[in-house]
């Protein structure tokens, strides 16, 4: 039997959206990213999220319901615009802060609420957050010692636009506008890849373009690029380059 064009049509419109509301109903279809973090696995925390699992893709909306932080307080954290704060991408804090040595990124983010929300977590490379960040952690009081001191080592002041360890964060009410103490700047160990590390470093370290390509996943820029400008410009998340490349650089020189 020959089927004609218009009982085709017909049996094609059936068989798609009609696969598609079986599917729908059965929860198998879905048109949004399920964007949800791991969970602690053990102990009194178990089932909550983890805030290390928190992903460049996430957007501070995101963040906000999944660990029930108030917008208003990530916005003032991390300067966030004005309009539309919910729907800014962590990611896109990287060239928000991309004139800054130091990196204001996503694991930024991971370490302020997880300091917010008493959470345990510990960087797994130097983190920074900015001045007005941390005295919104004080303020949660959930801050141990050992955590406010790494975090007076790794605040940035913006009105200075370098990481110091400044005057203790407790006697600050509002951010301070002095120079920086001579000898108090946080200078990044020999080999450590930050904001300003170019193609060039990595290659005069001993990583072989051809490891740094396959990180990339593309071919290497030219070696005078600096590797965060590259890195942001590709649409990719200069934090995980960052580690990866860093792994390399520490593979070469044990």
């Amino acid at each position: 039997m020959k089927i004609t064009s218009k009982p085709m049509a017909l049996v094609i419109f059936i068989v798609l959206f009609g696969g598609i509301a079986v599917t729908t109903g059965l929860g198998w279809w879905t048109t949004e990213t399920n964007k949800v973090p791991a969970t602690y696995q053990d102990g009194e925390l178990a089932g909550q999220y983890n805030p290390a699992d928190i992903r460049g893709s996430y957007s501070f909306g995101d963040v906000s319901e999944l660990f029930d932080i108030p917008i208003e307080d990530l916005q003032s954290a991390f300067h966030l615009p004005a309009n539309d704060p919910a729907n800014f991408d962590l990611k896109s804090l990287e060239s928000l802060y991309g004139n800054l040595e130091t990196e204001i990124g996503t694991a930024s983010v991971r370490l302020f609420v997880a300091r917010y929300k008493g959470l345990p977590y510990e960087p797994t490379e130097e983190t920074y957050l900015i001045v007005e960040a941390v005295e919104i952690l004080m303020s949660q009081g959930y801050l141990t010692p050992d955590q406010l001191a790494y975090l007076e080592a790794h605040s940035v002041d913006l009105n200075i636009a370098t990481p110091v360890i400044a005057t203790p964060l407790a006697t600050l009410v509002v951010p301070q506008v002095t120079p920086t103490p001579v000898g108090t700047v946080h200078a990044p160990p020999d080999r450590t890849i930050t904001g300003k590390t170019t193609f060039q470093n990595l290659l005069d370290w001993g990583v072989n373009s051809s490891d740094i390509e396959q990180v990339l996943g593309s071919p290497m820029p030219a070696a005078s690029t600096i590797i965060k400008d590259y890195v942001t410009g590709q649409g990719l998340e200069f934090s995980a380059v960052k580690t990866a490349l860093q792994t390399l650089v520490d593979q070469a020189n044990p």
